[in-house]
């Protein structure tokens, strides 16, 4: 498997859920990883890297703010240039949830539900890589 050098910055609470999805990005050659339990660790991992992130794949419902306002900060501090929501909720919600993202104008390339699927995981981010 080719490696990439797309710098992913994710975004999960669960400690099993962080471990896979890692493992699934690891699997399409993605190594640039920075792994973060919560908005607070996320926040500070930006504000130390010295470019930003190619793409930030975040939990929508963190412990300590919403995926979606995390995006927004991310965003708006020009710590990402892309982003995917993770997230157990219903479609419906993550549906709803994209649209408010494109009406806020952010970087938002869709949603992922869980347990993630690594053929719609591949879909979102063909885009900006070549897989």
């Amino acid at each position: 498997m080719p490696r990439h050098p797309l710098r992913i910055l994710l975004v999960e609470d669960h400690p099993f859920q962080l471990l896979a999805t890692q493992c699934l990005l690891n699997t399409f050659g993605f190594d640039h990883l920075t792994l973060a339990e919560n908005a607070e660790q996320a926040i500070r991992a930006m504000s130390e890297s010295k470019r930003p992130f190619d793409l930030m794949l975040c939990d929508q419902c963190l412990p300590d703010l919403l995926g979606l306002e995390l995006v927004e900060i991310a965003s708006r501090q020009h710590f990402i240039t892309g982003a995917i929501l993770l997230s157990g909720l219903p479609s419906s919600e993550l549906f709803n949830l994209t649209t408010q993202a494109l009406q806020r104008g952010l970087p938002l390339l869709g949603y992922l539900s869980k347990p993630l699927n690594k053929d719609e995981l591949a879909k979102l981010i063909a885009p900006l890589v070549r897989l």
